[in-house]
């Protein structure tokens, strides 16, 4: 059983998903970048999506977002 624990990733044992150990490691790397790599990565930072509601197995109008990951 010990071997089992051990096999276990330490952001799965902190409780996080990958993606948010991701994010995380993505923020600390541009925070460390020097100008001006690190504008070139805030604006490559920000995310674009559609968001459409589905009503009798049609998609009703959809429309587009748009979040950046802000702390």
């Amino acid at each position: 059983m010990a071997s089992m624990a051990a096999a276990v990733p330490f952001w799965r044992a902190a409780g996080m998903t990958y993606i948010t150990y991701s994010n995380i490691c993505a923020s600390l790397v541009r925070g460390c970048l020097k100008e001006p790599y690190r504008s070139e990565a805030a604006a490559r930072e920000k995310v674009h999506f559609a968001v459409s509601k589905w009503a009798n197995g049609k998609p009703e109008k959809s429309s587009i977002r748009s979040d950046s990951h802000a702390e």
